[in-house]
């Protein structure tokens, strides 16, 4: 997906780098909690999306704070603190041209926009926080870490950022929709590692830890909107609830779901919520739904055989890998939707070539010495943009998950194939995590 030109504006001798997206009627600056990069943000698909629909309504304006992603870089003792945020967010307002924006903030940058939306009434027209982070720890706080929560995670924090392992563990503890896309954890630590140092994300938590706005949340004046997920697995929807009720006339929305992160599960529903307050409309994601044919691949083993080769050499491999599993869609009139580390996801309309697609690369990722498993499904898609979704999705990645090396597992696509020299094995009954029902499910016999 192609990524936003990216900007620098200057307070004093440090460099922000901003981007600007959409020509909507209203100017929304959303500022992405902890840490950002402005670059990987769109390079995983549903963060991206996440930001195309916010800039189908607004002009849009991102920040990566000062000290982490493509900003200028700081030392861990100079952290900065609120007060300096805000003037780098103030200086990019005035950079952009852009007089009485909305601020959307996610949770430790909930705390940076309702503070500035406090101090600065005249510079904010509306506030919405999503699982806002007020508090870092305070003894009269329900619903903050306890200590020994917060030192635990710090020492996993210091001694695990940015790789694979401590991926695996944080990302979907906060995001269990996500648990089972290893591109999705592949892409959080390369995420981490390029938008702050390790020494650099523990100094910025040690700031944040000793954060409290909940005095000044009560002198806010701008319309607000908090939106909190029932079941979030980082904070307590109690949270947001408190927040609201300490921002007079506040509007609070519980959403269902257990992610953390807003582009993460059913953002659609944060979206939708997101725009009605702010422009009065909620039009819904523009999708159309279609019958088509999806195919999942992924190398079998990928971690333990890039630990093995290195980092050079691993990423010589995956570009081979990449440019033969592309010559065999386009072989067979495949569309590439999405490529998250060493996986695919490609569309077909006819499930016959999708499976004869398969088949091409096991074969041809064979000779690079390594394997694939593969998965194919059809049924009813949602087609966003240049993403898809619905429940024919998430059923031909369970499906590709079930395969061994070199197998190619397809569902109910058998009964659709008929004439096309295809033979198949069964492979019986199985569930389908986060599908209903049992499937009953084939080996494809190369």
């Amino acid at each position: 997906m192609e990524t936003p030109e990216v900007r620098y504006a200057r307070n004093g001798d440090v460099a922000l780098a901003f981007q600007v997206v959409g020509e909507g009627p209203l100017d929304l600056v959303f500022v992405p909690g902890f840490i950002g990069n402005l670059d990987l943000m769109w390079e995983f698909r549903p963060y991206a999306r996440f930001l195309r629909r916010l800039a189908s309504f607004s002009r849009l304006i991102v920040m990566d704070r000062r000290g982490t992603g493509l900003s200028d870089r700081l030392s861990p003792q100079d952290v900065p603190p609120l007060e300096v945020l805000m003037d780098d967010l103030g200086m990019l307002l005035d950079e952009v041209g852009s007089e009485r924006p909305a601020l959307f903030g996610c949770f430790d940058s909930g705390a940076l926009c309702a503070l500035f939306a406090a101090t600065y009434p005249e510079r904010a027209s509306a506030l919405v926080l999503f699982a806002p982070a007020v508090v870092g720890a305070a003894t009269d706080y329900a619903w903050a870490w306890s200590e020994a929560t917060w030192s635990s995670y710090m020492d996993e924090l210091a001694n695990g950022w940015g790789t694979r392992p401590y991926a695996e563990k944080v990302f979907p503890g906060f995001n269990p929709s996500l648990a089972d896309d290893d591109g999705a954890v592949g892409w959080w630590a390369r995420f981490m590692r390029q938008a702050a140092s390790p020494n650099a994300a523990v100094a910025i938590e040690r700031m944040w830890h000793e954060i409290d706005v909940r005095p000044v949340l009560a002198t806010i004046r701008v319309p607000t909107l908090v939106l909190h997920r029932t079941d979030d697995a980082g904070m307590s929807v109690e949270a947001g609830r408190d927040t609201a009720r300490r921002i007079p006339g506040a509007k609070f929305i519980e959403l269902p779901g257990v992610d953390s992160y807003p582009w993460a599960g059913d953002q659609d529903g944060v979206l939708d919520e997101v725009e009605e307050f702010l422009t009065g409309v909620r039009h819904g994601p523009r999708s159309n739904r279609v019958l088509a044919t999806v195919l999942f691949t992924d190398i079998v083993g990928s971690t333990e055989r890039a630990v093995e080769l290195g980092d050079a050499a691993w990423n010589g491999l995956l570009e081979e890998h990449h440019a033969r599993v592309r010559r065999q869609l386009e072989l067979f009139r495949g569309t590439e939707v999405n490529t998250a580390g060493d996986g695919f996801l490609a569309m077909f309309d006819g499930p016959a070539r999708a499976t004869w697609c398969a088949l091409g690369i096991c074969s041809s990722i064979r000779e690079l010495g390594i394997q694939i498993r593969a998965g194919v499904h059809t049924g009813e898609i949602e087609i966003h943009g240049d993403d898809v979704g619905g429940i024919a999705v998430h059923i031909g990645a369970r499906v590709s998950a079930l395969a061994s090396p070199s197998e190619v597992f397809v569902s109910s696509v058998k009964d659709l194939v008929a004439g096309s020299g295809l033979t198949f094995e069964d492979a019986g009954e199985h569930e389908l995590k986060g599908v209903p029902d049992r499937w009953h499910l084939y080996r494809v016999v190369g």
